[in-house]
C-alpha cells in the first residue's frame, strides 16, 4: 500500500487590528416613509466603521438606526466602540466569535453597536480566506434572492401605484405601511387598493411596525381578511399581537419584537411566528443573527433577512446570509441601498427580475467609495 504524503498546511498570517475609523453619513430616503405612532424614516444618519489591520487589508461595516425606532441610536455606536478599544485594538480579526465573544463580556449589551464591529471582522475573514462571507457561513444555496418591496404609509391609491410601480419590475412581495393617518378604516382600503393593484398570488402584508391598538388591529384584520393578506407586528407585545392573531385567524409575520432566542421562543410558543424579520442590528451582527436563524430553521418560521436600515455595507452582509440560507426559508431580503441615497458602494448588488445577487468577491465584496465618506469623525489606534 502506498501512503501519501500529507501536504503540509500553509500557515496563515497573524493579522492584529491596528485602527478603526468611523463616519456619521446622511441617507436621504427616495420618498419619506411614513409609519405608525408618528414615526418617519427620511434623512437619517448610518455609521460606517473601518477596521484596519497591521497587514494592509481593511473590513468595512455599518449600522443605521432608525430614530425613535428601537433601543439604538446612531451617536451611541462611536461612543460604544470607544469604550470597546482596549478589547478591540490588537486583536485577531480572523475568527469572529472569539473577539466578539470578548467584546461582549467587556461591554454587555450595545448590540447594534457591535453588529457595525461584527460586519466589518467577517469582511477581513472572508479577504484573508479568499472567500466571499456566504461561503463562510455555509455555502451559497441561491444564486438570487427574493426582494419585497416597502411602500411608505401615504393615500390608498397612491400606494396602489407605488405597488403596480414596483411589480413591473418583478416584484412579488409588497408591505404595505399603515397606521399612519390613524383611522382603521383607511388602513383597510390601502391594503384592499394594494391588493387589487397586484392581483392575487402576490404576497401583500400590512405592517405597522408596533404602532396600532388590538382594537384597530383586530378591526382591520377582520375587514381585510377576504384579501389574502398578511399582519405585520401590529403591537407593542408579544401578548398583544397574539390576541390579533387570534381574533383575526390571519398569518402574522414579527419584527421589532424578534430580537434574541427568548422573543423568537415565545413568538413561536404563541403561534405568532409564521415569518420574522431577522435583522443584523437586533441580534449583534452576522454571527448571532446567524444563530437566530439556524433557530428559526428549527421552529418553523420563514425569514426575512435584512437590517434596519442603511445602505451597501449592511446590505451586502444581509445578502450574504440570505444566500447561505436553505432557499424555502427565505421569504424574502431588502435592497435598503437601493432606498436612498448615497449609495457608498457603486458596484454592489442591486436589485434585476424582483430578485438580487450577493456579491461573489471575498469578504463583502464590494468596494467603498471613500471619497463620498470624506474624513472620518473617529478614529482609534
Amino acid at each position: 500500500m502506498t501512503v501519501l504524503p500529507i501536504p503540509a498546511l500553509t500557515p496563515v498570517a497573524a493579522h492584529r487590528i491596528a485602527r478603526l475609523r468611523l463616519w456619521h453619513v446622511p441617507l436621504t430616503s427616495h420618498t419619506a416613509y411614513y409609519m405608525a405612532d408618528g414615526k418617519t424614516c427620511d434623512t437619517v444618519d448610518t455609521v460606517v466603521i473601518a477596521v484596519d489591520t497591521d497587514t494592509g487589508l481593511t473590513g468595512w461595516g455599518e449600522v443605521c438606526p432608525i430614530p425613535h425606532y428601537l433601543p439604538a441610536y446612531a451617536r451611541g455606536v462611536a461612543p460604544a466602540l470607544q469604550e470597546l478599544a482596549p478589547v478591540i485594538l490588537g486583536g485577531d480579526p480572523v475568527g469572529v466569535e472569539a473577539l466578539m465573544a470578548r467584546a461582549d463580556a467587556f461591554l454587555p449589551g450595545h448590540v447594534y453597536a457591535k453588529s457595525a464591529l461584527d460586519i466589518a471582522l467577517w469582511d477581513i475573514t472572508g479577504q484573508v480566506t479568499g472567500l466571499p462571507i456566504h461561503a463562510l457561513l455555509g455555502g451559497q444555496r441561491q444564486e438570487t434572492l427574493p426582494l419585497y418591496h416597502s411602500i411608505t404609509c401615504v393615500e390608498p391609491d397612491e400606494m396602489a401605484r407605488i405597488a403596480r410601480e414596483a411589480q413591473a419590475q418583478g416584484i412579488a412581495q409588497f408591505q404595505a405601511k399603515l397606521g399612519a393617518s390613524g383611522d382603521w378604516q383607511t388602513d383597510v382600503e390601502r391594503l384592499a387598493k394594494v391588493r387589487a393593484a397586484v392581483g392575487p398570488g402576490p404576497l401583500v402584508y400590512g405592517d405597522w411596525n408596533c404602532g396600532a391598538t388590538t382594537l384597530d388591529a383586530i378591526r382591520v384584520g377582520r375587514a381585510a381578511a377576504h384579501l389574502d393578506v398578511m399582519l405585520e407586528q401590529p403591537c407593542a407585545t408579544l401578548e398583544d399581537c397574539a390576541r390579533v392573531q387570534s381574533a383575526t385567524g390571519l398569518p402574522m409575520k414579527l419584527d421589532e419584537l424578534a430580537h434574541d432566542t427568548a422573543s423568537l421562543l415565545e413568538a413561536h410558543r404563541l403561534g405568532i411566528m409564521d415569518a420574522v424579520a431577522l435583522k443584523l442590528s437586533k441580534f449583534g451582527g452576522l454571527a448571532a443573527t446567524r444563530r437566530a436563524r439556524d433557530l428559526c430553521l428549527h421552529l418553523g418560521a420563514k425569514m426575512c433577512i435584512e437590517c434596519t436600515w442603511g445602505s451597501d455595507i449592511v446590505t451586502a452582509a444581509a445578502l450574504h446570509l440570505g444566500a447561505a440560507t436553505p432557499p424555502g426559508r427565505v421569504l424574502n431580503v431588502c435592497d435598503l441601498s437601493g432606498y436612498v441615497s448615497p449609495r457608498l458602494a457603486p458596484d454592489a448588488p442591486t436589485r434585476a427580475g424582483g430578485r438580487i445577487a450577493p456579491p461573489d468577491r471575498p469578504g463583502l465584496g464590494i468596494i467603498v467609495d471613500q471619497d463620498r465618506l470624506g474624513p472620518p469623525d473617529l478614529i482609534l489606534d
